[in-house]
């Protein structure tokens, strides 16, 4: 089969940098998905190989226009939903994508979905009452909440922000931590302040806690409770027993909204115990205004060994 080759032009040396990647990690990946061969001098990106191998990089590198015209950092999870909409011939629905903005951090820095899977997730918490998101380590379930949480409740369309989890000990032991309850639970907690610290201010979250306007608490705290007007997250759900679960879920009030995530392949429950999560996903399937959206490897936006250790860890229980 006969070589061809296509120049393309970047307008920017900043352009070029961010296409190529750090250390030319995204020209390998292209290269890697495809078979094709890609160099580049200066601001040209000469792409050679096969005319398919040629014609599928070239628009993929297309395709992420939006990202290295203006010097935005690409990242592999982008080049690999762009590969996806590629195959899946889905190529307008990925521009919306791009464009569709859900915050900034404190940096400046925009928080998007990354994959389609991620906005179906957004769209889903957006229109629900009650969304349950399932999925592997590093797919951003519990980021991409928090950042809508924190969203909502910054336009005043909640008057509360309920961060909560199950403290279940994931192989350590934690009872002899000096400090009253509060401080022997914050270690379960401190994902939960990870993602609020990068959309408010530091200084201001304990003045919201204070008040009564963000509340990160242990599961145990909910019962009893009626929560109105409020953004509930509830994270790590697959270390709920059945009875938390129903006990977290009746206790949606009227003006909330409620997120439930977390991962059934990592639960920290005793090996007889049912997840209350996983019993969930089988009662509450067919009841209408409840979503369930699901992530899997592809959706892994963190760095790009966690998805293949998770690959791999999926591939062993198998």
């Amino acid at each position: 089969m006969s070589e061809v080759s296509t120049t393309i032009e970047l307008p920017s040396v900043q352009s070029a940098m961010v296409l190529a990647g750090d250390r030319e990690s995204n020209l390998k990946l292209l290269s890697q998905r495809t078979g094709a061969s890609l160099v580049l001098r200066g601001q040209e990106l000469l792409i050679s190989g096969t005319q398919k191998q040629v014609e599928r990089v070239s628009s993929v590198v297309r395709s992420l226009k939006p990202f290295w015209l203006e010097g935005k950092r690409i990242e592999e999870a982008d080049i690999r939903t762009a590969f996806h909409a590629l195959d899946t011939h889905r190529q307008d629905e990925l521009q919306d994508l791009h464009q569709d903005v859900l915050a900034r951090t404190r940096r400046g820095d925009v928080i998007r979905a990354k994959t389609f899977r991620q906005r179906q997730y957004v769209k889903a918490v957006l229109t629900h009452d009650l969304t349950f998101c399932i999925g592997p380590a590093g797919t951003g379930k519990t980021f991409l909440a928090v950042v809508l949480a924190t969203r909502a409740l910054l336009a005043n369309e909640y008057e509360r922000l309920i961060l909560t989890r199950p403290a279940v000990e994931a192989g350590e032991k934690l009872g002899f931590l000096p400090g009253d309850l509060q401080q022997k639970v914050n270690p379960f907690l401190r994902p939960l302040y990870d993602a609020l610290y990068e959309l408010i201010d530091g200084e201001k979250i304990p003045n919201l806690m204070e008040r009564g306007i963000i509340e990160v608490a242990p599961l145990a705290y909910m019962r009893g409770r009626t929560l109105n007007n409020a953004f509930v997250i509830v994270d790590e759900a697959q270390n709920t027993t059945p009875a938390q679960m129903k006990m977290v879920l009746t206790r949606l009030g009227f003006g909330s909204r409620m997120v439930v995530t977390g991962d059934v392949t990592q639960t920290d429950l005793p090996p007889n115990q049912d997840s209350g999560l996983g019993v969930a996903q089988k009662i509450l399937r067919p009841v209408d205004g409840i979503a369930f959206c699901e992530l899997s490897t592809q959706d892994v936006v963190r760095n790009a060994l966690v998805q293949r250790i998770v690959e791999a860890y999926e591939k062993h229980q198998k």
